[in-house]
């Protein structure tokens, strides 16, 4: 074993790749990452699936300056060629590659399991993977998947005490998410529970504390958002708001877009660091805000900029499910959710 991988970051690389991505000795794994990772997780990820006795091939490039079908034009042909060549594809460029045009068709052929690891540091892995009991996630997961599903065409509602203050129709989710990827598709790091509003139904204002534009950041001061269907306006966020008013604008073709989706965070063992954005949205109560056009609509795509808001409550059809991040109903989702605690040993 690779003498800088620490034993933490060795199993849980162990957990993400033989229990999460289900690796057998049969699979292909691609492993792609950027002079930014951090190649302790990527050595150790590479040596997990190699213990397995996965054939294991890491592939680095430069970070990318943009993701989505925008990053289409920095992709390599040898790069190109190794996503449609993998059962199981781990990828921890950031911007990442999903959203291009070479992993649509990598999607299209169902071959592949692909993994968004994004920005995923070391303590970040240790945290996400070794520190969670993933059957308990699960289980809150589904639950609350299950009640956004039986909840289409519902009113719902996100505050918090930063100012955040939407409302937006429930939408039917576009993707399911099991327990383990043990079938060709799309795939995220567990901790976080996705809820789609029908595009153009968000009304209200949404205050950020960090987000994902170009790259990363903390927020200088707080950046709210105005939303009537579109995004109208977007104030604050100090040196900031011009970044994000690019990124909107490349995402929306030219004008500002839609929310593509809200989640909710269900992590205990995650930190807020402004560091690292996969593990930042995973924050108990946190929700990670899409911004852009969907992808099923013309001129969508997955190069849209994500921004988080902390600590949120929300209410489907009028009964509160989170209270400043704590899940508190209906009831067998709260007792679900009294069971998330993190693992120190």
């Amino acid at each position: 074993m690779n003498s800088t991988i620490g034993p933490d970051v060795a199993k849980a690389a162990e957990i993400l790749v033989r229990d999460y991505m289900a690796v057998t000795p049969k699979d292909s794994v691609l492993i792609t990452a950027d002079t930014r990772s951090d190649m302790a997780v990527v050595d150790a990820v590479m040596v997990a699936a190699d213990n397995v006795g996965a054939k294991t091939v890491v592939n680095v490039i430069p970070p990318l300056p943009f993701q989505g079908r925008l990053a289409d034009p920095y992709i390599s042909e040898p790069m190109a060629a190794a996503m449609l060549a993998c059962d199981v594809w781990v990828d921890m460029t950031f911007p990442y590659l999903a959203g291009s045009g070479q992993w649509d068709e990598a999607m299209k052929r169902k071959r592949g399991r692909y993994l968004l690891c994004a920005d995923l540091k070391a303590d970040s892995m240790v945290r996400m993977f070794g520190r969670a009991d993933l059957d308990a996630l699960y289980k809150v997961h589904r639950e609350f998947i299950g009640l956004m599903a039986d909840s289409v065409g519902k009113p719902c509602r996100i505050t918090n005490e930063a100012g955040t203050d939407v409302t937006f129709i429930n939408d039917k989710a576009p993707y399911p998410k099991p327990r383990r990827a043990k079938d060709p598709g799309f795939y995220t790091v567990p901790g976080a529970m996705a809820m789609f509003p029908v595009y153009d139904s968000v009304k209200g204002r949404i205050t950020v504390d960090s987000a994902f534009h170009e790259y990363y950041t903390a927020m200088p001061s707080p950046m709210t958002f105005e939303l009537d269907g579109r995004i109208q306006t977007v104030t604050g966020g100090g040196p900031e708001r011009g970044v994000m008013d690019r990124a909107l604008r490349r995402a929306g073709s030219g004008n500002y877009g839609y929310v593509i989706h809200f989640t909710c965070g269900i992590q205990p063992a995650a930190r807020y660091t402004g560091r690292c954005f996969v593990e930042d949205q995973r924050v108990i109560g946190n929700n990670a805000v899409g911004l852009g056009i969907p992808f099923w609509q013309p001129g969508g795509g997955e190069n849209h900029p994500d921004a988080v808001v902390s600590l949120q409550s929300i209410w489907v059809d009028g009964t509160q499910i989170v209270d400043r991040g704590a899940i508190v109903g209906p009831d067998k989702l709260a007792k679900f959710a009294e069971g998330l605690l993190p693992r120190y040993s």
